[in-house]
């Protein structure tokens, strides 16, 4: 009776356990950046189009960015969070892939989307003040037909 009792403990555990794992939906995984930190990823939407963004929340990881990145990995970008909506410029120095940057409004419309060049230092600016910018391989918005007044959804 007691090897019995074990048994259904033992297996009412793995249940429970395996109920949590299958369940289990993180919000952001994390990914390191080389010679860089690690940062979170989290999941957008553009539609029917998932991206996998690494999220720059800090000063030093938004200074850094996709810095010295010799490639993306397809439909993976990274995410800027800044603590306020301004408007918001960003330049190429020291960065080697050519991307698409969209400026984001905090309920997820792109405001303008700019493309820039590698290496260079030309300001690429929203027209909005906006908190949230998401910078994609060149091409890959206008790709996908996103364009400024489309929604980029998961990013709160």
């Amino acid at each position: 009776m007691l090897m019995l009792l074990k048994q259904r403990s033992v297996i009412a555990a793995l249940f429970v356990f395996a109920t949590r794992a299958l369940t289990y939906m993180p919000e952001a995984t994390s990914q390191t950046a080389p010679d860089g930190p690690t940062l979170a990823v989290k999941t957008l939407s553009a539609g029917m189009h998932r991206i996998q963004a690494e999220v720059a929340a800090t000063d030093s990881t938004r200074s850094r960015g996709l810095m010295y990145r010799k490639q993306l990995a397809p439909n993976h970008g990274m995410l800027f969070v800044f603590e306020q909506a301004n408007v918001q410029c960003f330049w190429m120095r020291n960065t080697l892939l050519p991307l698409s940057i969209a400026f984001i409004l905090d309920d997820g419309t792109i405001t303008n989307i700019a493309d820039m060049a590698p290496l260079t230092e030309n300001s690429h600016c929203s027209t909005a003040p906006v908190r949230y910018t998401l910078e994609m391989e060149q091409g890959w918005f206008a790709k996908r037909g996103i364009t400024a007044g489309k929604m980029i959804t998961g990013i709160q």
